[in-house]
């Protein structure tokens, strides 16, 4: 996932300024991501076979998850790992795990350079987060070298655009409004792993054996359009990095737009916004 002119090392800061900014909007929300996300570790968990008493990883971990499900289960005999690039996300999951008396290990790294025991770990697991990865064999080779032979790395992304209103109604009315051109596919976003043929692709390459698939319905609900609008505003990264440069007035003014266009198209009788969207689930195992 990287082209000619594609300056990877700019694209991660990029990303760590980003995460960082929107940590206070995921501390806020959390609970309302989860109520819809947490269907999406559930799965990781199981496809990945985590047992009570095994080592876990948990690659682009946010605000904990699925680390902190993982945590459950493996309990006090087992570990898990989580690591992140962004040390602000990190702390949302430090926290809701002391909260709960799990033992995670929260890491702050970077999934394509992370140092990590190889043929140590039982499963790996990432969720939402593989697509922002700028050089993704490479990520994926560190993965399959750090479990142990027959362990089983999981991962969910986001399916096409279209399938995914909870990021798509923003991105999609923000990139007309200001006119940008449509991503590059081989440049990092959202949905750069959509396409199942070229996410199997690169399982494979990385040597991953045995890979299934599975789409999962991920549910998110708000009280409101303007409800959406405010957690879109506050934790949307990538979203927020379209309109970093705008003025507050622009972006009150498309804001408005999105507003409008979920009451229209989205919006129940009794006021509440409900939005469906589509994962990919993958899972393979090393041999």
């Amino acid at each position: 996932m990287s082209e000619s002119g594609f300056d990877s090392i700019q694209f991660k800061v990029g990303q760590l300024k980003s995460w960082n900014s929107v940590a206070p909007g995921w501390k806020k929300w959390w609970k309302t991501w989860e109520k819809g996300g947490q269907i999406l570790s559930d799965k990781l968990v199981e496809l990945a076979e985590i047992k009570p008493g095994q080592r876990v990883l948990d690659i682009a971990t946010g605000i904990g998850e699925p680390a902190v499900t993982a945590a459950r289960i493996v309990g006090d005999k087992g570990l898990v790992m989580a690591t992140d690039l962004s040390p602000e996300m990190l702390a949302i999951g430090r926290e809701r795990s002391q909260d709960e008396g799990l033992k995670i290990e929260f890491e702050e790294g970077d999934a394509e350079m992370v140092d990590l025991p190889n043929s140590y770990f039982d499963a790996v697991l990432c969720r939402l987060g593989l697509m922002f990865l700028p050089n993704l064999p490479i990520a994926l080779n560190i993965i399959r070298r750090s479990m142990v032979s027959g362990g089983r790395f999981a991962a969910a992304v986001w399916a096409e655009p279209i399938k995914v209103p909870q990021l798509n109604i923003s991105i999609s009315i923000v990139r007309q409004q200001l006119q940008f051109p449509l991503p590059s596919p081989r440049i990092p976003d959202p949905f750069s792993l959509a396409d199942l043929n070229e996410l199997k692709k690169y399982m494979l390459q990385a040597g991953f054996k045995d890979i299934r698939t599975e789409n999962i319905r991920v549910t998110f609900e708000f009280n409101s359009a303007e409800d959406y609008v405010r957690f879109t505003q506050e934790i949307a990264a990538p979203v927020n990095a379209m309109l970093a440069n705008e003025t507050e007035e622009k972006k009150a003014k498309i804001w408005n737009i999105v507003t409008n266009y979920v009451k229209a198209e989205y919006t129940k009788d009794n006021g509440r916004v409900k939005l469906d969207n589509e994962a990919i689930c993958i899972v393979g195992r090393r041999q």
